[in-house]
């Protein structure tokens, strides 16, 4: 194991505080028709949000299949939404289009912030970021860009250790947090991806309700995202591939693998995966080519 990647992480990984910075999107919506707006093109229930509160959400297509994942955020009468750079531009676009239709506007802020995650307790920033969000293992902040130095800087005074991309990918993993473009995209159904809370299925009609309801009505997925543990101990060098296909005990395809990485902590290679319904036991063991696997609950840490 690489010895910087091993510092990194088991510092990491044992409380110390950490930072890594990645670009995200910032998408402001507001006007008086915001929420009826809102409310018919995303899979959560805009009304029930709360000022200063945040919630996740999808934006489904007509086929209920994905496009992108948000966390949405109320200030006053503006609702923030936070996603991957990756879906940025698609969910500009996706909400723009209805700035004809009614009290409803919207407005691209992502180059005006810069996105940090921190890892780790005892990091109370003197510099107030814009935004903040509580993390899988710490708190995620969009930061001002005029602000930006200065938070930094905060962090350098407490010996905050940088987080390469290596050591984030793997602990995104860990996590069980998906990425868009390798462990979903518009190949996706919403509910494939079993995250609670991201799907209200008591508030009115919107995009790709009807198959998503009927999903969860008909009492189950065909598959889900899920963890993988793989049977052997020990860094093996041959990891995983993307895109492997699961076969049961008897042969039947059960899936494929998306992510993979090896965790340090767990001491074995472990992966994301869409598994079909049959075999989401956790402890369920499936075949990768020659290789063991045994399904697992997420997050793996």
């Amino acid at each position: 194991m690489n010895p910087e990647f091993e510092n990194i992480y088991n510092a990491v990984r044992a409380g110390s505080v950490g930072h890594y910075e990645q670009k995200r999107g910032l998408i402001v919506v507001h006007g008086k028709e915001a929420v009826q707006f809102l409310d018919g093109l995303i899979s959560n229930d805009v009304k029930t949000l709360e000022d200063g509160t945040s919630m996740l959400a999808a934006f489904p297509n007509a086929q209920g299949r994905l496009l992108a994942l948000v966390r949405v955020v109320r200030h006053g009468d503006k609702f923030l939404f936070e996603t991957e750079e990756a879906t940025r531009e698609k969910i500009y676009n996706n909400l723009f289009r209805f700035t004809f239709a009614g009290d409803f506007f919207v407005d691209d802020i992502s180059d005006d912030y810069r996105f940090v995650s921190v890892f780790g307790k005892g990091f109370l920033p003197s510099t107030e970021p814009f935004l903040e969000f509580e993390g899988p293992a710490g708190h995620d902040y969009f930061v001002g860009v005029d602000n930006a130095d200065d938070f930094f800087t905060e962090l350098q005074n407490i010996d905050a250790a940088t987080v390469t991309d290596d050591v984030y990918e793997t602990m995104r993993i860990e996590s069980g947090i998906p990425k868009y473009g390798l462990d979903m995209d518009e190949t996706t159904i919403v509910p494939e991806l079993g995250i609670d809370g991201l799907i209200s299925y008591n508030k009115g009609c919107y995009i790709g309700q009807e198959i998503i309801a009927r999903i969860h009505f008909r009492g189950h997925i065909a598959k889900k995202l899920t963890g993988l543990i793989l049977s052997e101990t020990g860094a093996i060098a041959t990891g995983l591939p993307v895109d492997t296909e699961l076969k049961s005990s008897d042969g039947k395809n059960a899936g494929r693998t998306t992510s993979t990485t090896f965790s340090p902590r767990l001491a074995k290679n472990i992966a994301l995966a869409f598994v079909r319904y049959d075999y989401l036991k956790p402890n369920t063991v499936l075949t990768a080519g020659e290789r063991e696997c045994t399904v697992a609950d997420l997050p793996f840490i």
